[in-house]
């Protein structure tokens, strides 16, 4: 039983059904401080039925996660990497990350933590709100799973065949642009309202 209160934005659902989800792409742009990243339903039964959305995030969040789906190892611990230490040196777990809602064109997240209990078990889970974007480079980095609330999926939901990453834009280098699919597994909010910020 979670033991925080997570502080729901009005009007969301405290208890929503949540769907699994992986990271299938990511899109680095040199020249932007948008970069992108594209989630699915983790559902081998709806093979190319799949219910996905992307999410624009923050450059220094999209690095981390573009560094661990290509195995980059950074020399020294950056701060994703430093806060999954953090959390298992203090005796916790990540259990996953939630994103449980969206307002305003804006995604919010739960980290989920198993934390020790009097006994020292880790029987307790805390609930942290987060950023979309801090809570997946920590999950990834975990090896956690993703979910999303049934209600925001079928709100952003695309099929799989549409694209829905922005549009090219005609000053910027196509060679600036790094785009990775086929992924495995599993604050930057944008002012174009056409945009879906976490």
């Amino acid at each position: 039983m979670p033991t925080s209160d997570p502080s729901f934005p009005e009007g969301s659902h405290p208890n929503p059904t949540l769907i699994p989800l992986r990271l299938v792409r990511v899109v680095l742009r040199e020249r932007s401080d948008q970069q992108w990243i594209f989630l699915e339903e983790n559902d081998p039964e709806k093979l190319g039925q799949q219910r996905g959305f992307p999410i624009v995030i923050g450059t220094g969040e999209a690095a981390e996660i573009h560094r661990l789906v290509t195995g980059v190892t950074p020399q020294r611990p950056l701060t994703h990497q430093l806060t999954v230490s953090a959390i298992k040196a203090l005796g916790s777990q990540v259990l996953g990350v939630d994103i449980v809602d969206l307002q305003s064109n804006t995604f919010y997240a739960q980290l989920r933590l198993a934390v020790p209990g009097t006994d020292g078990s880790l029987e307790q889970e805390v609930l942290v709100d987060a950023r979309p974007s801090d809570a997946l480079a920590i999950a990834l980095r975990a090896g956690a799973p993703i979910r999303v609330a049934e209600s925001v999926l079928e709100e952003v939901r695309s099929d799989k065949s549409q694209d829905l990453m922005p549009d090219e834009d005609p000053d910027e280098d196509p060679d600036g642009e790094q785009d990775v699919f086929g992924l495995e597994g599993d604050d930057s909010e944008s002012e174009d309202d056409s945009d879906l910020a976490e």
